[in-house]
């Protein structure tokens, strides 16, 4: 076996053992899911010595304690509209601060700068304060809302632009067409390496995102997946393991296909912007 094989061996072996490492969570979370309650609490095997069902049975049919599709329809809901909204308005801000001649324009870059550095933490409750006093607690406006614009996602798309050749535009500009729609038929297309990462990258944060939802819904119909897997384990069902993992599967397993759907079609992206 040659030098470069050998070595290309390792590489495989190397990754396989961490990747198994990384997947030993997901597999007793899987695995568990399947266990009785007294399997899932004495038993240290990985492996259920009886499989049964009944854990995703109880979630399911327990509507009034885990009504866990209405969690999901409001996870999906609060999701998609977030992820748009992000996509939509770091589009529009940031070709308006790569293109449009406006006053102060240098201050606007400088302050998404400066406000990338501020953790989101110090936000949290004067954005909770301005929701509670305007009284929109338990609705969809503060699930949706705070995340309808990323500083970090207009920075690195005003960035992308400002290396984006200016002649196609002009020509279009030339030919008679409007500021929207030289937008949409050049720019827009061009950012879609960038929009695709951007937006998977924001589903999953407002996806698995626990802290802001448990401040600003509290009713059980208006739960995300998040804030609905976290009330089962801290109720009843703390004592029962397998119903806790049969839960958390049925939410990762969403995300989890979307990232598999998405990302090959990710990394073909992204390899032909860095190939142009």
């Amino acid at each position: 076996m040659s030098k470069k094989k050998l070595s290309r061996a390792v590489l495989i072996l190397v990754a396989s053992a961490l990747a198994f490492l990384f997947l030993i969570p997901m597999l007793f979370l899987f695995f568990t899911s399947f266990k009785g309650l007294s399997e899932s609490i004495g038993s240290s095997k990985l492996l259920p010595s009886v499989w049964t069902m009944e854990n995703y049975v109880s979630v399911i049919s327990d509507s009034a304690n885990s009504p866990i599709f209405s969690w999901m329809g409001n996870t999906a809901f609060v999701t998609v509209a977030a992820t748009a909204l992000v996509i939509l308005v770091d589009c529009l801000g940031a070709y308006a601060l790569a293109r449009l001649n406006m006053p102060g324009k240098r201050a606007l870059v400088n302050m998404l700068i400066w406000i990338m550095s501020i953790p989101g933490i110090v936000t949290l409750f004067p954005s909770f304060y301005l929701f509670k006093q305007a009284g929109l607690i338990n609705t969809y406006i503060p699930l949706i809302l705070p995340y309808s614009a990323n500083a970090t996602g207009v920075f690195l798309i005003y960035n992308f632009l400002m290396d984006f050749p200016v002649t196609l535009e002009e020509a279009a500009y030339v030919d008679g067409a409007s500021t929207m729609r030289v937008f949409s038929s050049i720019v827009l297309p061009s950012l879609k390496p960038i929009i695709l990462t951007l937006g998977l990258i924001t589903f999953l944060a407002v996806y698995n995102d626990y802290l802001w939802p448990s401040l600003v819904v509290t009713s059980n119909e208006m739960k995300t997946l998040t804030t609905g897997i976290a009330s089962l384990v801290l109720g009843s069902n703390f004592v029962n393991p397998g119903l806790m993992m049969a839960a958390t599967l049925l939410a990762v397993l969403p995300a989890l296909l979307l990232f598999l759907l998405l990302n090959k079609h990710l990394v073909r992206s992204n390899l032909n912007a860095g190939i142009k």
